[in-house]
């Protein structure tokens, strides 16, 4: 268990000499609860919109859930224009796409209607449609500029329609670059939503599918954010603007994190099964909320540094629940093919947070060594991956041995990720964690 000091904190956050001795809370601002959608009218005048730009994709612009947030709108005499052109899976293209409506239509705000994919578009057109620019000077670093956003945005009300990315309650925009075939992404606090509208309303026409790769989605958030470095490792910065968005683990996150964990391992299962009882669907879209917090202060780590160049590299796959028109391995999947050969690795460093994971998933610790930590943990991941069904590892989603070089290239860029990682991972490391990766029954 996890050892505590006089106090009754967690010495996983002992204080270095050169460490950071200070975290920054930065909570979203959320509104939750089945019917909260008709709210959304409301919400926007309060923030003097009075013509909003819509973002969402064309199958959520046929739900009944997007209608309702429609008249809402129209009840409040908000003016609106429709952009349905969101990727799913955004890329560098739709992004300047997305841009270009978006300077074009005189807007005094935002709102999008759709998953992460629609969530992170409206977050980078907001951006480049108030502070022109190329698309990489935002970009983390080092393969965009990484330049701070310059003011504030224009108003952004994000309305979830899944609960996997949690976009709604971060500053993180992330997207495809075509020609590099990897993922990267802008990462800012003035990014984050003016407010985040979950309702669980909206989860009620997902294919299983989609309910599990959001589910195993949470899970990464919450456990990358709980088992990454803690915020007193890294080193303290010369002002405090210079304080990065994801700050490695701390006592915040810990909370949220925990309990997302809890929450995905008593739901999980039954979310997925063909007619999920719109209380666990409330359950999973609460989870994904709170992981959302935690690991939008926190940070992720070596599995979602993996997923991008899974997601990047793709080949053939495409997996039902999904537009079938290209392939893609959706984001939740290409995380957690990765994750129980990145928990071996990483238990390491903090075999009791492992432990202490596995147990608010369900597995009973009594009795258990910390040195099997990594090895419970990933068990337990892999049987719930099997109930699922999600894909076997990198095998199962159309990968072989002979792409371990290429995969491990295209994640080394990911230094924003990797170094919040609690165990240093190096190019060796990683192919080998790869490997491990390829199947695991």
């Amino acid at each position: 268990m996890a050892a505590k000091n006089k106090t009754g904190l967690d010495t996983y956050f002992k204080r270095i000499v050169g460490g950071d001795q200070t975290f920054t809370i930065e909570a979203p601002n959320l509104k939750f609860g089945l019917g909260s959608i008709k709210e959304l009218g409301e919400e926007a005048h309060l923030r003097n919109i009075r013509r909003a730009a819509i973002f969402t994709d064309p199958r959520v612009s046929k739900l009944d859930y997007f209608q309702a947030a429609i008249d809402s709108l129209s009840s409040s005499k908000i003016e609106f224009e429709v952009y349905e052109e969101v990727e799913v899976e955004p890329t560098d293209r739709s992004f300047n796409s997305a841009t270009l409506f978006a300077q074009q239509g005189q807007f005094d705000g935002y709102i999008s209607i759709g998953g992460g994919s629609t969530m992170d578009t409206a977050k980078a057109a907001n951006l480049f449609a108030s502070y022109p620019d190329d698309l990489f000077a935002y970009v983390n670093a080092p393969i965009g500029q990484a330049k701070p956003i310059p003011g504030p945005l224009k108003p952004h009300i994000a309305c979830p329609t899944t609960f996997g990315t949690a976009s709604e309650t971060t500053g993180i925009a992330i997207f495809d670059i075509l020609e590099k075939q990897m993922k990267t992404g802008i990462a800012h606090r003035a990014l984050r939503p003016d407010l985040g509208i979950i309702d669980a309303d909206s989860l009620k026409t997902l294919p299983a599918a989609v309910i599990s790769a959001n589910g195993f989605d949470v899970f990464s958030h919450a456990i990358e954010s709980y088992t990454a470095r803690p915020f007193t490792k890294r080193k303290a910065p010369e002002r405090s603007l210079d304080r990065p968005l994801l700050q490695g683990a701390n006592p915040f996150s810990d909370m949220a994190c925990l309990e997302a964990i809890r929450i995905i391992g008593r739901n999980l299962e039954a979310a997925v099964s063909d007619t999920p009882d719109i209380l666990v669907l409330e359950a999973m879209a609460f989870s994904g909320m709170l992981a959302g917090i935690g690991f939008g202060n926190a940070g992720c780590h070596v599995p979602h540094a993996m997923s991008y160049a899974v997601a990047g590299l793709v080949k053939d796959y495409r997996q039902e629940g999904w537009p079938s028109d290209h392939a893609m391995v959706p984001h939740g999947t290409s995380v957690i093919v990765n994750s129980p050969a990145s928990f071996r690795f990483t238990a390491q460093a903090c075999p009791e947070r492992h432990m202490k994971a596995a147990e608010a998933l369900g597995v009973d610790i009594r009795n258990l060594p910390n040195e099997r930590a990594g090895e419970v943990l990933s068990e337990k991941v892999i049987a719930l991956m099997k109930s699922t069904g999600v894909p076997n590892g990198l095998q199962g989603v159309g990968y072989t041995e002979s792409d371990i070089d290429a995969l491990t290239e295209r994640t080394l860029p990911t230094k924003r990720l990797l170094d919040i990682s609690p165990r240093s991972v190096n190019e060796d490391q990683l192919r080998s964690i790869f490997r491990d990766a390829m199947s695991y029954w």
